[in-house]
């Protein structure tokens, strides 16, 4: 209970003191009280605390590169911080930054956009993303997510007021978009459609056929369309990342969320941005303007860096996670119930743990408990992931194996 809460006497300006009886969560809006935090952060926050304990763990439940963010990128910050870029700055983000964004969705995407009009940078691919829903998600309107889906995406609708509508994706169909999947959920209530890749949890790479097939739905039903493209760098095997705003009819009814998190290595950074028409970006820019202000300076002045810096880092990277990707699956494989199958992007494995007659929660609090390794359950990323478990390779080759001995010694091997 609060027992005392200060209050302001009418008109004379004095400070009363009453009695209340209301509870803490009496004060708390509904949207967030009913609301979990969120599940990646949770595991994060277990594995910490066993750490803190002294206990050995090996946490693959988090989403962050285990490469540091390269040395030209770390010293135009420094450059920047020294020579006194330390204060505001545009709130859509510096001019170099936006110019250099454009550039590169240009040439790597096939994307134009004003640099000036039509691209904000954000604090993180979260923030950009999360500012979208407020200045475009109400009551009454709906959101297609598609799942398993990242676990922020639902509450970030929920928090702007919109209905987020699931459409669960079969795992034994490779999570494949159909059209008869998404016009089962399409009412006249439908806004937007959110989708994610290459896509976290599973490791899917979106098909041409798929995005067509999203494409010709927007198009029909008059949606928006919300691209989260934050892995676009990281794909194996030949897989390629295309753009939903490149097909036609798609720019218009497009907005492109990426950041420099995961290809650059500079999750601490905190510097995401999302680009789209003008008429959209004009309201996105409100909500933005009065929440953060701006994206950190002398950050966005690193993020120049990166951009438009040596990008050989970024295949460097890719090429050790590969080499993790294949070796995690091939020893998980030989995990009694366990099935991984090599995923198209991204750095998670998404393993089928079907056969070992575990839900996910009962399995990850096991294997944290018992392996001292710390996963994601397949239900945190919605009801579609049930049945599975994410791990991130995204860790050195030697934790990577001690975290598969580890799982197979509290599992057992087949």
């Amino acid at each position: 209970m609060i027992p005392i809460v200060a209050k302001y006497a009418p008109f004379t300006g004095k400070v009363v003191q009453q009695m209340s009886q209301r509870s803490a969560s009496d004060f708390v809006a509904a949207r967030v009280r009913d609301m979990a935090p969120s599940p990646t952060i949770a595991v994060s926050d277990k594995a910490r605390a066993l750490k803190a304990q002294g206990i050995d763990v090996v946490d693959l439940g988090g989403g962050d590169p285990d490469f540091i963010t390269p040395e030209h990128i770390r010293q135009a910050a420094i450059d920047a911080m020294n020579g006194g870029e330390t204060h505001y700055v545009a709130s859509p983000g510096i001019p170099p930054l936006r110019k250099a964004i454009a550039a590169k969705l240009k040439a790597d995407n096939g994307l134009e956009y004003d640099w000036n009009k039509e691209i904000i940078v954000t604090p993180g691919g979260k923030a950009s993303l999360f500012q979208a829903m407020l200045a475009l998600a109400e009551p009454g309107v709906e959101i297609l997510v598609l799942e398993p889906a990242w676990v922020s995406y639902v509450p970030m609708i929920e928090i702007a007021g919109g209905t987020p509508v699931t459409v669960s994706l079969d795992a034994d169909d490779n999570f494949r978009i159909t059209r008869e999947k998404l016009e089962q959920k399409i009412t006249s209530r439908t806004r937007g459609i959110l989708l994610n890749s290459p896509n976290n949890p599973t490791g899917r790479v979106l098909t041409t056929e798929e995005i067509d097939t999203i494409s010709a739905i927007a198009i029909e039903h008059d949606l928006l369309v919300y691209t989260d493209e934050m892995y676009e760098k990281i794909v194996y095997d030949g897989n390629e990342h295309i753009s939903l705003a490149t097909r036609p009819g798609m720019w218009e009814r497009t907005l492109t969320f990426n950041g420099l998190s995961k290809a650059y290595a500079m999750t601490g950074w905190r510097l995401g941005y999302v680009a789209g028409p003008k008429a959209f970006m004009d309201e996105i820019a409100k909500v933005h303007s009065h929440s953060v202000t701006c994206a950190t300076s002398f950050a966005q002045f690193g993020g120049v860096a990166a951009l438009t810096g040596p990008q050989e880092f970024i295949s460097e990277m890719v090429t050790a996670w590969d080499r993790r990707r294949r070796a995690v699956a091939e020893g998980l494989n030989r995990v009694k119930g366990f099935k991984c199958d090599l995923v198209e992007g991204a750095f998670y494995h998404f393993v089928d743990i079907r056969g070992t007659g575990l839900d996910s929660m009962t399995l990850a609090d096991k294997l944290l408990n018992e392996a001292h390794v710390a996963m994601t359950p397949g239900l945190a990323f919605g009801e579609a992931g049930e049945g599975h478990i994410r791990l991130s390779f995204a860790t050195s080759d030697e934790l990577l194996a001690e975290a598969v001995k580890r799982i197979g010694d509290a599992i057992g091997w087949a």
